[in-house]
């Protein structure tokens, strides 16, 4: 059952001011929002503004009694006690952190809490005939007894939309659902998403991928510091990226780089004939004889296709906090280091903003000033005892001058949005003040406004006289930001080219080639 807008389209949901506070915060702001029955109604804002927190009160993960408010689905009034209540009434949310569990199969998973029975016994043959028929609507091609650690982000992605379906979903929310896919696989999930569409299904997709957005919503509601800004018809309204920019971030971005002057002095860090094997896989190279330098005040891009050795390579020479080393060299200014551990790699001035925020580079259960001074305690210590005045003077200035939007820098870090997460853990590895900072993914979920003052904050490291690397799955990234960019293949690198010569085309041939470069 649906209700009727005022052209006579049937409105599958409406949510009326909605309002939401945490202790210091309110969240939403009387946010009103209409969805039409079978369109891809996407939300777009800053992070913080407000979007996920939405989505969570339609969901029922913040219940009934919560939040203040009505919310209008199908024609009548809900009042979801929890994400059960939810999903029997059809709304499935799929949340930017995967609810799948690693060790248990793709039936497993699917059926996980709503197995199918026969005489009182779970049918195992009946699951897995059901989840053939599911991974088949997705496109995905797996056996079902496969162990979901066994298959990759976006494969999982894909699991978690059959699971959906299982449900008789008739409103899918996905929240940042390619933020950590490569081209090819957004692109599929983009289409599977168009392919919903065609069968009825409606859909909310909040993204920072605006060129996603612009290529598959009808409708996109802004939300900007918890309140609904406006709601624009893509092909009505003419809406591009620009359009959608200036309603985030309440003005027009010139640019989506700032303007940055390269100073590049001497090499400082060099790496030669770096090999490194597998952590459990023993005939596996994940490095292979990798060659490359960094320069002081020089931003260098690492590109390359999901899965082909980015990451490992940074971490491996980090300390070799990921695989087998087998045989290569570290420079730094000239000198060998042995670099065997995390803390020899603090030491030797490296630091590294992982990829992965929530389960690399952040404790959830510290607070905001625990977690920015906690790769250096010796430089707010004496005696081996934290100066908490210290301490909390520290965070606070990285808080003003990264803009971290918080209460107080004893907010928990779970609290923050993605892209205030970021920026705590920028501060804990420039607190560290290291010569050489690796960055894997550092705007990865972040929105376009978080990602210009980002893109900021490296360009003033680099211009202080630093060595910087980049690595990141969006090449319009790392044309924009790196005076150099190197490319990986199946963990070798392929190839290096000026920022001048680079183009989306040269770097992408280079990435799928096993040719190898000087």
């Amino acid at each position: 059952m649906t209700s009727l807008d005022t052209q006579g389209d049937p409105v599958i949901l409406e949510m009326r001011s909605i309002t939401k506070e945490f202790p210091g915060v309110k969240a939403l702001a009387d946010v009103s929002l209409r969805v039409k029955a079978g369109e891809i109604h996407a939300i777009c804002g800053e992070n913080g503004a407000g979007k996920s927190t939405l989505m969570k009160v339609l969901s029922g993960v913040y219940p009934y009694g919560t939040y203040t408010g009505d919310i209008v689905y199908q024609a009548e009034v809900q009042q979801f006690k929890d994400i059960r209540a939810s999903e029997h009434a059809g709304i499935v949310i799929i949340h930017q952190e995967l609810a799948l569990i690693p060790e248990l199969s793709i039936t497993e998973n699917i059926f996980l809490g709503n197995e199918p029975v026969k005489r009182g016994v779970i049918d195992w043959a009946e699951a897995r005939t059901r989840t053939r028929e599911l991974l088949a609507r997705v496109g995905l091609r797996e056996n079902p007894d496969t162990p979901v650690k066994e298959i990759g982000v976006g494969k999982q992605q894909l699991v978690e939309i059959a699971k959906a379906l299982s449900k008789s979903v008739k409103l899918l929310i996905l929240d940042e659902p390619t933020a950590a896919l490569n081209e090819s696989d957004s692109q599929h999930l983009l289409d599977l998403m168009l392919g919903l569409k065609g069968r009825g299904i409606t859909s909310i997709i909040i993204s920072h991928k605006l060129n996603e957005i612009e290529q598959i919503a009808d409708s996109i509601t802004i939300i900007r510091d918890g309140k609904a800004i406006e709601t624009l018809d893509v092909k009505a309204d003419g809406v591009d990226e620009d359009r959608i920019i200036k309603g985030m971030v309440g003005r027009t971005l010139e640019s989506r780089f700032p303007a940055h002057v390269p100073k590049i002095g001497e090499v400082l860090f060099e790496v030669k004939n770096w090999t490194v094997g597998h952590p459990q896989v023993q005939d596996r190279l994940v490095c292979k004889g990798s060659n490359f330098f960094v320069r002081r005040g020089e931003i260098v891009g690492f590109a390359g296709l999901m899965g082909a050795g980015r990451t490992e390579l940074a971490r491996s020479v980090f300390g070799r906090s990921y695989g087998r080393f087998i045989t290569g060299s570290i420079y730094k200014n000239g000198k060998e280091l042995q670099l065997k551990s995390v803390k020899q790699a603090i030491d030797a001035g490296l630091g590294y903003v992982t990829e992965d925020r929530k389960s690399l580079g952040l404790n959830l259960l510290d607070d905001i000033k625990t977690t920015t001074v906690s790769a250096a305690l010796h430089k707010i210590s004496r005696h081996f005892v934290v100066d908490a005045n210290k301490e909390f003077t520290v965070a606070e200035q990285y808080r003003k001058s990264l803009r971290t939007k918080t209460p107080s820098v004893e907010e928990g870090v779970a609290k923050l949005s993605g892209g205030n997460q970021q920026k705590v853990v920028l501060a804990k590895w420039m607190f560290t003040d290291p010569d050489l900072l690796i960055l894997d993914e550092p705007t990865r979920g972040i929105d376009v406004g978080a990602k210009y003052e980002i893109y900021g904050i490296i360009q003033q490291l680099a211009n202080q006289g630093k060595a910087v690397i980049v690595i990141s799955s969006e090449l319009p990234e790392l044309l924009g930001l790196s005076d150099r960019i190197y490319t990986i293949f199946e963990g070798a690198i392929t190839g290096v080219v000026d920022k001048d010569e680079a183009s989306q085309e040269s770097l992408m041939k280079l990435m799928t080639s096993a040719r190898k470069t000087a």
